[in-house]
């Protein structure tokens, strides 16, 4: 097992490529079972989460082939049953269920792991396939669907207590697309990534109108065929790392490239009301750390608001800058198991409930922290960034899940980072 020992004080400059998303390439490689045709699927990231889909992929019976960010998908003969030992290390693998129902009439797949950030129910994406007409069981920690003949196309209302449910809307919108008549999915997900895998699917000819809306039409077709895709890029990388410059930036700043600028609007507006100066370009942005810094405060909400998988790394910077940041979380309300690792580096900060408030602190100093999920294990290294001394940071599996490299590219913007074994 790995972990980082990041050596602080290291000022980043320079410019750094960001990577296909992470969240797009697991829906994506999923819709590739509605089809009995070849696809291409290129900007996939180099992360365990994309891995651990591949191996699933192939254990339905799909072939698949990998190179150079490239992924090549022909799932001409498959089988139904996704298997226990690969389902439950990512949460992101229910997201299989949809594509297989629509296109075997049935599916098993277990309940699914991933990161523990508190309550992330399956139940929406449940209540959706059944408005199509499918029959839910669960049965041995396992979740059993199918329907007899097609599915039926019905407008199925998926928002939930704390908001949409990106997933569910993927799963649902696959499933959808071979269904029988019409289906209008009401408070849908609106995330970019719901739209790239609803351009994805448009591609292999289904029939998908309003995503990135509340409401997404489907109109029901009898067969996909193969195509060619790339993913968008990874909106949650680019603001780590604009994060990352805004903590330890050098007067020349960090320049992040093949981003979208339009999918960070919230993140930028934070940053901006914090003091920093940020330059947007076509498919470029750069970011200035140039006076001190205030902080400011942050309440997470469903796209295009500030988003949770953001949290954790606004919380490192608000520690290391001047007044109080006061950080609410709505989306997972639990999601704050970062708090006591930056505690034990000295950030002064007190949690109520699901807000975090937060007094900035001359400095950071480092110690031994443990990465408890995704995001956090990031929020961790960009705290080492700035603490004196070398923050050791443990079970960095978890940034493995969704960070393509990130020790290596933080190295070429001049960070000391080091990856050793336990």
């Amino acid at each position: 097992m790995d972990k980082l020992l990041v050596h602080g004080g290291a000022q980043l400059e320079g410019s750094v490529a960001i990577s296909g998303s992470k969240n797009s390439s697991l829906p994506i490689l999923a819709a590739t079972l509605l089809t009995k045709g070849t696809c291409v699927i290129r900007r996939v990231p180099d992360v365990s989460d994309t891995n651990y889909m591949i191996q699933i992929l192939q254990n339905l019976g799909a072939e698949v082939e990998r190179a150079s960010g490239t992924v090549i998908v022909k799932a001409e003969n498959i089988k139904s049953e996704a298997p226990y030992e690969l389902v439950r290390k990512m949460r992101a693998s229910i997201c299989v269920m949809g594509p297989l129902l629509a296109r075997l009439k049935e599916a098993s797949v277990s309940m699914p792991g991933g990161c523990v950030i508190g309550d992330r129910p399956v139940d929406l994406h449940l209540k959706g396939l059944e408005g199509l007409g499918a029959e839910v069981q669960m049965e041995g920690g396992d979740i059993l669907v199918k329907c007899e003949g097609d599915l039926q196309g019905a407008e199925i209302p998926l928002r939930g207590r704390h908001g949409s449910t990106v997933l569910g809307t993927d799963n649902l919108m696959m499933a959808a697309t071979l269904a029988e008549g019409t289906t209008v999915i009401e408070g849908a997900a609106c995330e970019p990534e719901v739209t790239d895998l609803a351009d994805f699917l448009n591609k292999m000819g289904a029939k998908i109108e309003g995503a990135g809306t509340r409401r997404i039409v489907i109109e029901g077709v009898k067969e996909l065929h193969g195509t060619e895709h790339r993913v968008i890029p990874d909106r949650i990388e680019a603001g780590t790392f604009l994060v990352a410059a805004a903590m330890a930036g050098g007067p020349k700043g960090v320049t992040l490239k093949r981003v979208n600028a339009e999918h960070l609007t919230a993140v930028i507006d934070v940053l901006q009301q914090c003091g920093f100066t940020i330059e947007v370009g076509e498919d470029t942005i750069h970011l200035h750390n140039g006076a001190e810094k205030v902080g400011c405060n942050v309440t997470t909400e469903p796209y295009s608001g500030f988003p949770t998988d953001m949290q954790a790394q606004f919380c490192a910077m608000f520690a290391t800058m001047k007044g109080l940041s006061v950080v609410t979380e709505t989306i997972f309300p639990q999601r704050f198991m970062h708090v006591p690792e930056l505690k034990r580096m000295g950030a002064d900060i007190e949690l109520e409930g699901a807000t975090a408030i937060i007094k900035g602190v001359e400095s950071l100093s480092a110690a031994p922290v443990m990465a408890s999920d995704l995001r956090a294990s990031a929020a961790l290294v960009l705290a080492g960034l700035t603490a004196k001394g070398v923050t050791e940071i443990n079970r960095v599996y978890h940034i493995d899940r969704g960070y393509e490299h990130i020790d290596e590219k933080l190295i070429d913007l001049g960070a000391r980072i080091d990856r050793v074994k336990e």
